[in-house]
Order: C-alpha cells, then sequence, then structure tokens
C-alpha cells in the first residue's frame, strides 16, 4: 500500500500533471489555476476539454509509457481523474514519488470483485453477493440468490453499461449467456433502496479527512440526473454512511477526494461502488461551499491544509446530457439563479455527460421551484 507522501508542498507556480483530460480534469485544472498553479494533462485526444484549460497537452494513450515518462518529468506532482488508468503506468509514477493518490486506490476501485472483498472483510454492508467466471459457476450462483439480482462485469463499465438485471429465474439463461462472454463477474442481490447516497470527502497525506455534506442522487437509464444537497436522511444513516467511509479512506490509504455510493433501505446502508477522484454527485460544491471538491483534492495532493467545510446553501445539481445542451443555453439565458457549467466537449451525444446545472437557495421548497421553472422554460 502507498506511503508516497510529498516532502514538502507543491506551491504555486509548480506543475499539476493530470492524467485524464475529461471534465474531472478540466475543473480540477480550473481549481488549480485559480490557485496560480501549472496544468499539463496527458490524454489521447487533442484539445479535450482538459487540455482547454491547461498549459500544454501531452496526446498520448494512457498506457504510452513514453508518455508518462514524459509527464513525470514535467510535472511536479501528478493525479488521475478517473480509475481506470494503466496500473504499470500509475506504479510507476508512485515509484518515482509523484503519486501522492498511489496505485492502490486504482487496484481496488478497478475491479468489483476486490473493492467488495475489501468491504467485506472489513465489516462495510454490501449486498450479497458472488463471484463467477463461466456460465456455469453463474448458474450455480444464482440458485442461491434471491431475485431481482444484476449481474456485472468486476472490470470496466459505468453509467450502467456491463451489467444486467435479472428481474426472475427467467433471466437465469440470459446471465449465462453474459457471464460466457469472458472474464470475471459479480452477482448482486437487487436492493430495493428508498434512497441513493454518496459520500464525497477529501483525505490529506497526514490522514486527516474533510467531509462533503452528503449528497442525495437520483439516476435514470442508470446516469446520474440530479443530486440534492444535504441528503434529506435520518441522522443514524448519516452517521452509519460517514462511519463506513472512514474505515474504507483508511483501509486504502486515500489521499485527495474520493467518493462512495450508498443505497439506504430505512435506517441501513449497502455500499454500492467508490470512486477515487473527484465525483459528478459532488459537483454541487463549487457554489454550494466554502470550498469545492476539486480545489480541495489540489491541496491534498499538494499537501496543503484542507479547508474547514461550510456548506452556504442547499443545492440541486442537474446533470446537461447530448440532448440538453440547448435547454442548458436556455437557461443562462431566462434563469440568472443557474450556474451553468458546459464541458467543451465537441460532439453531443445522446446521454453523454456535457454539463451540469447547479442551483442553491435557502431551502428545498425554493430548489423545487427553481427546478420547476428550469423544466417549464424546457417546454
Amino acid at each position: 500500500m502507498q506511503k508516497n507522501k510529498s516532502h514538502s508542498s507543491i506551491l504555486p507556480p509548480q506543475t499539476i500533471g493530470i492524467i485524464g483530460g475529461g471534465q474531472l480534469g478540466r475543473m480540477m485544472a480550473i481549481a488549480a489555476r485559480y490557485m496560480g498553479y501549472r496544468i499539463i494533462v496527458l490524454d489521447p485526444t487533442p484539445n479535450c476539454p482538459t487540455a482547454q484549460i491547461a498549459d500544454e497537452q501531452i496526446t498520448a494513450p494512457y498506457d504510452d509509457m513514453n508518455a508518462i515518462r514524459e509527464l513525470v518529468e514535467k510535472a511536479d506532482v501528478v493525479t488521475y481523474e478517473f480509475e481506470n488508468v494503466d496500473l504499470e503506468a500509475a506504479r510507476y509514477i508512485e515509484a518515482k514519488g509523484k503519486l501522492p493518490q498511489g496505485a492502490y486506490a486504482l487496484e481496488v476501485t478497478q475491479n468489483r470483485e476486490a473493492e467488495k472483498t475489501l468491504m467485506k472483510e472489513n465489516g462495510i454492508p454490501v449486498p450479497p453477493f458472488s463471484i463467477v467466471r463461466d456460465g456455469k459457476e453463474c448458474r450455480t450462483a444464482l440458485e442461491h440468490t434471491s431475485f431481482p439480482a444484476v449481474i456485472k462485469t468486476c472490470r470496466g463499465g459505468y453509467d450502467g453499461k456491463g451489467q444486467l438485471k435479472l428481474e426472475s429465474e427467467s433471466d437465469i439463461e440470459a446471465a449465462v449467456r453474459f457471464a460466457e462472454q469472458g472474464g470475471t463477474f459479480i452477482i448482486e442481490e437487487w436492493i430495493d433502496f428508498d434512497k441513493e447516497i454518496s459520500v464525497v470527502f477529501t483525505r490529506s497525506q497526514d490522514g486527516e479527512i474533510a467531509f462533503f455534506p452528503l449528497a442525495e442522487n437520483v439516476h435514470r437509464d442508470h446516469i446520474l440526473a440530479e443530486t440534492y444537497a444535504p441528503a434529506n436522511v435520518p441522522e443514524t444513516v448519516k452517521e452509519k454512511a460517514l462511519a463506513a467511509a472512514k474505515v474504507l479512506a483508511e483501509k486504502i490509504n486515500v489521499v485527495g477526494t474520493f467518493a462512495i455510493e450508498m443505497f439506504v433501505k430505512g435506517d441501513d446502508i449497502y455500499i454500492n461502488e467508490m470512486a477515487p477522484r473527484p465525483h459528478n454527485s459532488g459537483h454541487y460544491t463549487i457554489e454550494s461551499c466554502n470550498v469545492s471538491q476539486f480545489e480541495q483534492h489540489i491541496r491534498a495532493i499538494c499537501l496543503l491544509p484542507l479547508k474547514k467545510i461550510e456548506q452556504h446553501k442547499p443545492a440541486l445539481m442537474i446533470n446537461v446530457l447530448g440532448e440538453d445542451v440547448g435547454r442548458a443555453q436556455k437557461a443562462l439565458q431566462r434563469l440568472p439563479e443557474a450556474s451553468v457549467h458546459l464541458y467543451g466537449k465537441v460532439e453531443a451525444k445522446p446521454k453523454r455527460k456535457m454539463g451540469h446545472i447547479t442551483f442553491i437557495a435557502d431551502n428545498f421548497e425554493e430548489l423545487a421551484a427553481l427546478k420547476k421553472a428550469y423544466e417549464e422554460d424546457l417546454d
């Protein structure tokens, strides 16, 4: 497990390297540029969203070791904006003393088997699960599984990709075919949850943890649609969620901003998955808190003290997908209460995250009114 603590703070105008050029890297870069840092990004797509903010781009695949070596040479510290970073590259950067997040968090979050096993071994509540490697093992596991259930690939897959919901025993044959495509799979019993929440926090290199207010999430077609913060959950749920997050943060030795998605059923929580980087459900922090998840992440990796988090007002974040870009532009014209963020992506594909909108207000009733105004404005 990594112990890659910087010997001294990384200070502006030193250079931060970012692996991944999507919207998370872009918002990291914006926060860092405000503070005075230089930014270099590694991404295979020219003029990617992060490159539009960065000082320099290395245009190469993520597993190109020559590009990784160039990044390490030019950057004083390196971070990543997504979890499917090449592990060999991550270990190389860590060995050079420039990856405070380390490679272990990637090892765990890239593999659902490792992720769920770590949780179970540490007494963290997870849905009942089985690991299978072929159709025969899948059929056997489903004989001992309550329906509905879901089968997922252990590697890859996001926003609902790489998984199949199993409503009843009539779906067993479809699951067997799914498991015969090669690889390792996890079968989980479906949690009939009341709510979905996420815990977004930042952990320093010294082990200090700063929690953002719990976020309550609404998904549509497996894609995050809306986030409300703070989450409307009982205090017992909040305590359980934060306690589980603390255990996992220490076991993984998290550095930087990290997110854990959870299901809530009654007063119980079940961990769904983790992300070793800033998270879509934490975007509301830009307007709603005294420090964003992105600035706090930069502070952690650069060995700067974390800020004590305060939320000014309740927030609602709405994702802008490819089919919603015109609506977001209209909101800029008609709704001054809307903080509109568009990510600079060239092609607006359906279901692709192109931006987000945040509303803040004194209470949730006012947020509901703003949401209604936004939706009415779309008609």
